[in-house]
């Protein structure tokens, strides 16, 4: 619960653990955790994996642009969409540059 009168203390503590890991805090007493190495490399690949998720989405083409593209993605032995989804993706990383 907030205290109007004490600015000091952002809430009360719910129970003796989070008194103590308060009073840590304050202190500045808290050190390194021994596996936090580890912990580090699990947040990265999470990162890294929320990162790689795909998305899908709805695109209107036109219907000669759609075969241009199917085409060329038969040619390259490839689904049109991974054509597709990597021609945004190299424009998105500024490896392509469009003309307008």
């Amino acid at each position: 619960m907030t205290k109007a009168t004490d600015k000091t203390k952002r809430f009360e503590p719910f129970d003796e653990e989070e008194r103590e890991i308060g009073e840590a805090l304050e202190k500045n007493a808290l050190g390194r955790s021994a596996d936090e190495e580890e912990w580090k490399k699990k947040l990265v690949q999470a990162a890294r994996a929320t990162m790689a998720k795909t998305r899908h989405i709805s695109i209107r083409l036109s219907e000669k642009d759609l075969l241009k593209l199917r085409a060329k993605a038969l040619e390259l032995g490839i689904p049109y969409q991974t054509l597709v989804g990597s021609i945004l993706h190299q424009y998105a990383a500024g490896k392509v540059k469009a003309s307008f």
